[in-house]
């Protein structure tokens, strides 16, 4: 009894601490970029449009706040705690720790979208909408494939989800050979490696709400993920149906992925990464785990934003520092899980 209540006061510290860690990074990402903004015009700034005072302000520090750094820290948040749940619940779903939120094709489904609206000189939302309906598009042929070829098995299912990937990166490689070399070559070229510095208020009235809807069904049913991660047959004997609770998480993890690439491009690591970090720290349990996951995401991401916003003069891709920085840190939580697997 005692062993447990010293590991559940264990467990609050730790949320707590991911929770302080969040509000930190969330507050400094203000007043990070290229543009200093003083303390005391941010916190007028925001009292003026919490309680819609008419107190003198900056006009260009009210237009940095709202109309550049609020949308993009916003949607920073919101798609790093996104594909972070997103591939914590393929890791339960199929049972293996090294899938993450792409496995069905999603992202490259997005990306091929995104590659054919830019070749065909769309607009940004039309881009953005292609990129959003052909993410959905590549997960419903996976499934599509599978009930046809009636093929039960997670191993195929992730199989069927490769080769889809690949015929979409084909065709997006396709489209960077025929492409102009003058502009749409580097449109693709740029959008693939992942950015949010093109983010506007409008991405976020269409991304958060149908990320937010994504999540909502996952957190809710979270602890039902603890019995899918048992395996098939030990789900069903507990009278689980689990074809429609697969599909279920399925289709919100796939509407999660497809609209955060859509607005962000390909932002690698995140999904594989977070979920190992939340259950290093908080155990295997879904019920927190999720909820852990998505907090861990949101920083995440919005550190590695941060850093790439003033690394340099030229701000650098956000996909590829996610690679850069994820790689070793995945690297670094194997062997930590190695480590404590020797221990016990």
């Amino acid at each position: 009894m005692k062993k447990t209540q010293k590991t559940n006061n264990k467990q609050r510290g730790i949320i707590l601490g991911i929770v302080a860690m969040f509000l930190v990074v969330f507050t400094i990402s203000f007043f990070l970029g290229k543009f200093p903004i003083p303390i005391p015009d941010f916190f007028q700034t925001i009292f003026n449009k919490i309680f819609l005072t008419k107190q003198s302000v900056d006009t260009q520090v009210e237009t940095i706040l709202f109309k550049i750094r609020f949308p993009r820290i916003i949607m920073a948040v919101v798609i790093g705690a996104g594909i972070s749940v997103s591939g914590s619940t393929y890791q339960a779903l199929f049972q293996n720790p090294m899938v993450s939120q792409d496995i069905l094709g999603a992202s490259q489904g997005a990306a091929f979208g995104a590659a054919l609206g830019l070749f065909l000189s769309f607009n940004y939302e039309r881009v953005i909408l292609f990129s959003f309906i052909f993410g959905l598009l590549a997960v419903g042929l996976v499934l599509l494939i599978n009930r046809y070829l009636r093929i039960g098995s997670i191993l195929n299912l992730i199989l069927i989800g490769m080769m889809v990937g690949s015929l979409f990166s084909s065709a997006v490689s396709f489209l960077k050979l025929v492409g102009d070399p003058t502009n749409t070559l580097p449109a693709i070229t740029y959008w693939l490696m992942g950015s949010l510095s093109s983010i506007k208020i409008q991405d976020v009235y269409f991304a958060a709400p149908l990320i937010l809807v994504g999540m909502l069904p996952i957190i809710l049913f979270r602890w039902r993920l603890n019995i899918l991660s048992l395996g098939e047959e030990e789900a069903n004997s507990l009278g689980v149906d689990v074809g429609r609770l697969r599909i279920i998480f399925i289709l919100a993890a796939t509407l999660i992925t497809a609209t955060a690439v859509s607005i962000s491009g390909l932002i690698g690591w995140v999904g594989l990464i977070v979920p190992h970090f939340s259950r290093m720290l908080v155990g295997n349990d879904h019920r927190v785990g999720i909820p852990v996951t998505a907090i861990l995401g949101g920083t995440f991401l919005l550190l590695v934003d941060d850093i790439s916003r003033v690394l340099t003069t030229s701000e650098i891709p956000i996909g590829i520092l996610t690679s850069f920085i994820g790689a070793p840190i995945f690297l670094f939580l194997i062997v930590k899980e190695n480590q404590a697997k020797q221990a016990d």
